[in-house]
């Protein structure tokens, strides 16, 4: 019988000779690459490296050594499966080692398709609950359709804080007046940028010193009161301050003799759209009359009606506005205040006259 093949390492190359012991002696063969095919029947007793790191695996035995026969496969090919299972095992654990280090854990590929449906699913944002808001205050406010976002800045707080409010203080009327008088000459946000100037030129506003201020010095060239309005509005706006201290003489302040044409109530006028807003009404033409008779100056009935529409004597924010109804609710909050005061006095009147009446019946 011949003796076991030698196990040869691992670093012998394919170009070494081995001496085997035959019939004839020891002959020393040639390289391994000039042998001839294997056999048929030698074919079948071979395995592919996946079968045998399987069976191995199945026996207990190392993949790395699989049960090939050593008389039928010639050691360079035992040599090429061993490697090539060792490597591909090597390969697989490295990268799952490598996986596992960076916490990137793949699945197969019959998953991707629902990774991408679990990648497409919308984010939900976590808010904290003391910085919620409601959906109205997330709505931007619907204002008159005059008002956009473009506007003025000055012209948007103007609308927003002051426009239809009711005013009854002499001083903040005069203003309004004359600053519905230089519209003829400016607009609304110019009038607002140099509201100051007018504060300053005017004194405040004050009826009684402006009454008393020199027209020369006031239209003279350089003034400051030149560059906002001309010489016909500046000097108007003199002469309007002296009748309004009239006018306070006579009915004890200018917001009842103004508020008297409405019978101390505003109207309502319930707009829904610019185009039914109006130039002039009416009441404008008869409140310009009563002033022009008294002896105002520039004050028709279309600047009476811009006069009207900013100090709140007549509601003119669309009804789509939100303004409209906060005026509106201002206005009922005075009449109901007006209402109780009338009913105090006239329960007071009752109780007068009853005591009235007792004391006469005594009398008798």
């Amino acid at each position: 019988m011949s003796g076991a093949p030698r196990v040869r390492s691992m670093n012998v190359t394919e170009s070494e000779s081995r001496s085997i012991l035959g019939l004839t002696g020891n002959k020393s063969l040639g390289p391994l690459t000039t042998r001839k095919p294997i056999s048929k029947t030698s074919k079948k007793t071979e395995m592919s490296p996946e079968e045998g790191s399987i069976g191995a695996k199945s026996r207990g035995i190392a993949a790395s050594s699989p049960p090939f026969s050593s008389t039928g496969v010639p050691s360079i090919l035992r040599r090429q499966v061993s490697l090539n299972a060792s490597c591909s095992s090597d390969a697989s654990t490295d990268s799952f080692q490598s996986r596992a280090s960076t916490g990137r854990i793949y699945r197969t590929n019959g998953n991707v398709r629902g990774r991408r449906q679990l990648g497409l699913k919308p984010k939900t944002l976590v808010v904290d609950s003391a910085s919620e808001t409601s959906p109205h205050d997330l709505q931007p406010k619907k204002r008159c359709s005059w008002v956009t976002s473009s506007s003025d800045q000055s012209y948007t707080i103007f609308h927003d804080e002051e426009w239809g409010v009711p005013v009854h203080d002499d001083k903040k009327l005069f203003e309004l007046l004359v600053l519905s008088g230089a519209l003829s000459e400016l607009t609304w946000p110019s009038i607002l940028n140099k509201r100051h100037l007018f504060r300053e030129v005017f004194v405040d506003f004050d009826p009684l010193v402006v009454g008393k201020l020199n027209e020369k010095k006031l239209v003279g060239p350089g003034s400051a009161a030149s560059s906002l309005l001309s010489e016909l509005k500046l000097r108007a706006i003199v002469e309007n301050a002296r009748q309004i201290s009239k006018v306070i003489e006579e009915f004890g302040s200018f917001d009842k003799y103004i508020w008297s044409f409405v019978n101390y109530k505003p109207i309502i006028s319930r707009f829904r759209y610019p185009r039914q807003i109006p130039v002039k009404t009416p009441k404008a033409d008869v409140i310009s009359k009563d002033l022009i008779r008294r002896g105002f100056r520039c004050v028709g009935p279309t600047v009476i009606y811009s006069f009207m529409q900013v100090a709140g004597i007549t509601n003119d924010h669309l009804c789509s506005c939100f303004r409209f109804h906060e005026c509106l609710e201002e206005v009922v909050g005075l009449i109901k205040v007006e209402e109780d005061d009338r009913k105090t006095t006239d329960e007071g009147n009752g109780m007068e006259s009853c005591i009235r009446n007792g004391i006469e019946e005594l009398s008798f």
